[in-house]
């Protein structure tokens, strides 16, 4: 959707899997002023960036950028150590904002869900305290960024912020999280998080309407993954995934993910719920390793071309974005420059 004038800026809404790479790919790109993160620390962002290796959870992931600005959501919940641990890491203090009616997990939230057998055991909760604080946010007993003293120099009016730049021009990355199947309202209960992660949603955690969107780029890996319970249509045994190359580790849990082949019919309907406008493709390489590292079009193998351009074809959105590599840079860009 485009911005509501030609003066106005634009907000670009990322929804996932994998986001890390992405993020960081159209944060360096692409230079916005402003960089948001949504979501909570029970998703985890890992990207490669100038040769290291770096797992975020909360701080966005646009951050290898130094010059943007980067925000918290007001609907975002975290931890202050997790915060704090990877403010520090990455270097960000200065020009990272978290806004007051940003939630804190506290340890107790994360004892409380941790001793709950129904969503440890069947569910496959990550026990990062988010679900038993989102709980807590609607009984209005959330204790938010605005109640705690190591917060203040961090704590902004993020809506303000965004609104403020896009006003003057500037452009807006808004970073979600988790896969479209894990949403609340439509993934496969009980086998879900704790929020609607849609893009929809993405946009009103930090407080942008539907009129401020220019894009929203949907994230698919070139095969399906899934950690903890629920089905998987299709799925592969892990003797198979691991002799694929498909078998990954889930960078928060650490558990092993399950994967199955590139599933169209969900593909279909993550695109309509997420009004989708650009489609990034990773994990090329993984499916089709001629193409590690390959960063023109041309340069990718017919096969991994004529993938491509099925998904085109089936989905009807162009496919923008394609990752050839764990880099940040191994990408394939097809945008409109």
């Amino acid at each position: 959707m485009a911005a509501s004038s030609e003066t106005r800026g634009k907000a670009v809404a990322q929804r996932p899997p994998p986001r890390g790479k992405i993020a960081a790919y159209m944060g360096y790109k692409d230079n916005y002023k402003i960089a948001v993160r949504t979501g909570s620390i029970n998703a985890g962002h890992t990207l490669l960036h100038e040769g290291k290796e770096i797992k975020l959870r909360i701080v966005p992931c646009a951050f290898v950028n130094g010059s943007t600005r980067l925000l918290v959501a007001p609907g975002a919940l975290y931890s202050i150590e997790t915060l704090m641990k990877e403010v520090e890491m990455t270097g960000v203090r200065g020009r990272i904002g978290v806004d007051l009616n940003s939630g804190v997990i506290l340890p107790e939230h994360i004892n409380r869900e941790r001793n709950d057998e129904f969503l440890m055991k069947k569910v496959g909760s990550t026990g990062s305290g988010v679900g038993a604080a989102m709980v807590d946010r609607v009984n209005r007993l959330l204790r938010l960024a605005r109640d705690f003293e190591e917060l203040k120099p961090f704590a902004t009016d993020v809506e303000r912020e965004v609104h403020d730049c896009m006003r003057a021009g500037g452009d807006v990355l808004v970073e979600g999280t988790q896969g479209m199947y894990l949403s609340l309202f439509h993934g496969q209960p009980p086998f879900v998080t704790s929020r609607d992660v849609s893009a929809s949603a993405v946009c009103s955690e930090v407080g942008i309407g539907p009129k401020d969107v220019k894009d929203v780029v949907i994230i698919f890996k070139s095969y399906v993954t899934r950690v903890g319970g629920g089905p998987l249509e299709g799925e592969l045994s892990e003797e198979e995934s691991v002799k694929r190359g498909w078998m990954e580790i889930a960078s928060v849990t650490k558990r092993k993910r399950r994967s199955a082949p590139f599933n169209f019919a969900l593909a279909e309907k993550s695109i309509r719920i997420n009004s989708a406008t650009q489609i990034a493709l990773t994990k090329l390489d993984t499916v089709f390793p001629e193409c590690g590292g390959v960063t023109d079009y041309a340069k990718l193998s017919d096969r991994a071309k004529a993938f491509v351009k099925e998904i085109e074809e089936r989905l009807d959105v162009p496919v923008a974005i394609i990752g050839t590599g764990p880099g940040t840079t191994d990408i394939v860009d097809r945008r409109q420059k």
